[in-house]
């Protein structure tokens, strides 16, 4: 049992997620040792955004009445999984893309992990927010949207210092690529949409092929 104990006490998953405390404070030196030091691990990140979906489901299911009214039964957990795991992929994808074309140093990898270690707030302050939420009354709902507003903003804060550290650019530079890559994002989805529709109609199209050959022959 110790030397079990000890594998996990040593692993690098752990280690990573050790690292991400040290990240969130420290963002700038925290994400360049993330990737051009390899400091952190993939596992690490994938821990954390496991434990955003988590947190996320969590807040939909146990946040008090008074700050989020959702009826339990009518909720899909596929459906909030989707909703956070397609758009973090489709941005990955995208800032990816448009920086290979404007001399970014980063790698997919790279963007995925630190977009990963990014989300780190936001599982810590929403889970202080759901239990919240069953403490206080709403005259005391205050602290709850300044708790809000701050996991997510501190989010959009990681990602953008996460972006610069990982593609080395400027601020400025930097802000632009990710307005881009939020662009690019509509443009993959508006193509991912046009295919399938065009593939639902092909699909239609032959199944009303096959059906006018059944009823013609037989």
């Amino acid at each position: 049992m110790k030397r079990v104990w000890n594998r996990i006490k040593n692993s690098k998953i752990l280690a990573g997620l050790r690292y991400a405390r040290y990240v969130i404070f420290h963002p700038f030196d925290g994400f360049w040792d993330l990737t051009h030091a390899n400091e952190g691990s993939l596992g690490a990140a994938n821990v954390i955004i496991f434990l955003t979906l988590a947190v996320r489901l969590v807040r939909l299911r146990f946040t008090g009445f008074m700050f989020l009214d959702i009826y339990w039964p009518e909720v899909s957990v596929w459906t909030e999984t989707l909703t956070i795991l397609v758009p973090l992929l489709l941005f990955c994808i995208s800032n990816w893309a448009i920086t290979t074309l404007f001399d970014g140093k980063g790698t997919f990898k790279h963007i995925y992990m630190g977009v990963g270690y990014a989300l780190t707030p936001y599982p810590i302050i929403q889970l202080i927010m759901v239990i919240l939420s069953n403490l206080v009354t709403s005259d005391e709902g205050v602290f709850y949207s300044v708790l809000n507003g701050l996991s997510l903003g501190w989010c959009a804060f990681l990602i953008i210092i996460a972006l610069m550290m990982i593609h080395v650019y400027s601020l400025g530079r930097t802000i632009l690529s990710t307005l881009a890559s939020i662009l690019g994002m509509l443009i993959i989805m508006l193509i991912c949409l046009g295919f399938f529709s065009m593939l639902s109609e092909a699909i239609a199209f032959v199944g009303s092929l096959i059906r006018e050959i059944q009823i013609r022959v037989y």
